[in-house]
């Protein structure tokens, strides 16, 4: 038996696989995240104990030894550990706002554009560098106590292994690694007015880390890996591996990601080039912040429950009637494939007649529409894989089939935990199909006449985009 741990954002799973990538078993229980004016965040002993206990609890129920274990989950924001790999303050998450007016102050300044050119990483307000840079500024005490500022499956391994503080080259892409050097960038820590907390920044593993268990939910001695991090785990365990080749993953967060063999540091920063553990190989990532997090909203905010979606999106023709969102809810703006800290949703269109059911759709062509934004400028060229929990809506794979204008190879199950699987199994030299690991579950193909029209919507979506960056802008 082979386990992958994924520890999401709002919930932390396990999953079982065989020899041949048949998934067995899965066990997951939510964890909670704290939210009030921008400042988004975690406990860390909570996540730490939900990690335990789904371990345990799928260990229990398949009852097989377990080979080995591949470990990923959430990236960026800032998990702040003292020397005993214990936290010294609650995580600040990905979707922290507290840092966009820096993050503000340093697009007009052009240290935003002069990190983006040695890196490939554009910043958020919810990433390390920001992060950090707030917390120096307005709690210097967290970071005088901590040891080291890690990532969330970093504290993970930490915890279950006893190994000591690192990171992996994926995590440490953004925003301080070299993607040529594969090690930090002490120009760029210096540019962030952070030379002087260089010390916080984890040892970078290259290739992931690897451990064994200390017997906390995973049986003593179960060999671990300790990465990569959520999206290039995704990757991997939806078969993405070719230049060109791309992956959507609709979830939380709406992520496009596209292999690449080529640095391209030019044009408008946004998104960030991800390491591998193939040197010479990234993975150009658009992880933008609309996902299905904007859909429960709408979902929530007019009673419709989820079970209900395919139903309204049968019975409400393309355009919904009019009826338009640009789905941009995050509290901290966008991050891809443009930034814009202060950029919020619009709904437009909308009239006495309007129903439930056109609000739905067009919720689902906004983000469809952003989601080719992001493939397009990731420069998608080849075959596209999608999975998350988006996938469980066939309904929506057929409206993104139409609004992306290509075949989707659908991949379901915990695709990021078997990637961290695949992942453990090259760093341990364990044989596994790789092809038979990723084999998708369906290709949904695109309706032409549905796809010309959205080719249409494509265009007057940027159009209003446009008009909304200049206005928050001005």
């Amino acid at each position: 038996m082979y386990v992958g741990i994924d520890v999401g954002t709002s919930v932390v799973k396990a999953a079982a696989f065989d020899g041949g990538g048949r998934q067995l078993a899965v066990r997951s229980r939510p964890v909670g995240l704290s939210m009030k004016d921008g400042v988004v965040e975690q406990d860390m002993e909570e996540v730490y104990a939900a990690v335990v206990e789904v371990l345990g609890a799928l260990t229990a129920a398949v009852g097989r030894p377990v080979e080995l274990a591949g470990l990923t989950g959430q990236g960026d924001g800032v998990w702040l550990v003292d020397g005993g790999g214990r936290p010294v303050r609650p995580a600040a998450s990905w979707m922290d706002g507290r840092a966009h007016d820096l993050v503000r102050r340093w697009l007009a300044d052009g240290t935003f554009e002069a990190v983006f050119r040695r890196t490939g990483s554009a910043m958020f307000p919810g990433c390390p560098g920001p992060l950090l840079a707030w917390l120096d500024r307005h709690e210097p005490a967290s970071l005088d106590a901590a040891r080291a500022a890690l990532y969330c499956k970093d504290v993970v391994f930490q915890r279950l292994t006893g190994a000591g503080p690192a990171t992996d080259v994926s995590d440490a892409s953004m925003p301080f690694l070299d993607p040529r050097t594969r090690a930090y960038d002490d120009e760029v820590v210096e540019l962030l007015g952070l030379g002087r907390r260089r010390s916080l920044l984890a040892p970078v593993s290259d290739p992931v880390a690897t451990a064994v268990s200390r017997g906390e939910g995973l049986p003593a001695g179960t060999r671990i890996a300790g990465g990569p991090y959520d999206l290039p785990a995704c990757a991997l365990g939806a078969g993405v591996t070719e230049p060109g080749d791309g992956l959507l993953i609709v979830g939380t967060c709406l992520a496009a990601l596209v292999a690449t063999s080529e640095l391209d540091l030019t044009g408008e920063p946004a998104g960030l080039y991800i390491s591998t553990d193939r040197p010479g190989y990234w993975l150009r990532a658009m992880p933008a912040m609309v996902g299905t997090a904007a859909l429960d909203w709408v979902l929530s905010t007019t009673g419709v429950r989820h079970e209900e979606v395919d139903g309204l999106l049968a019975g409400t023709p393309p355009g919904a009637h009019g009826v338009r969102v640009l789905p941009y809810f995050a509290p901290s703006g966008e991050r891809a494939p443009f930034v814009e800290p202060r950029l919020r949703a619009e709904l437009t269109g909308v009239c006495l007649e309007s129903t439930r059911g056109d609000l739905v759709r067009a919720t689902c062509e906004g983000i469809g529409y952003a989601a080719r934004h992001c493939l397009e400028t990731a420069g998608l060229t080849g075959s596209l894989a999608v999975c998350g929990g988006g996938t469980r809506s066939p309904a929506w794979m057929r409206l993104l089939a139409d609004v992306l204008g290509r075949p989707l190879r659908v991949v379901e199950g915990e695709v990021g935990a078997r990637g961290a699987v695949l992942a453990a199994a090259g760093r341990y030299g364990v044989p596994l199909d790789a092809r038979a690991w990723t084999r998708p579950t369906a290709v949904v193909e695109p309706d032409p006449d549905r796809a010309a029209r959205y080719t249409e919507g494509y265009a007057e979506h940027l159009g209003r985009l446009a008009r909304a960056r200049d206005l928050v802008r001005r």
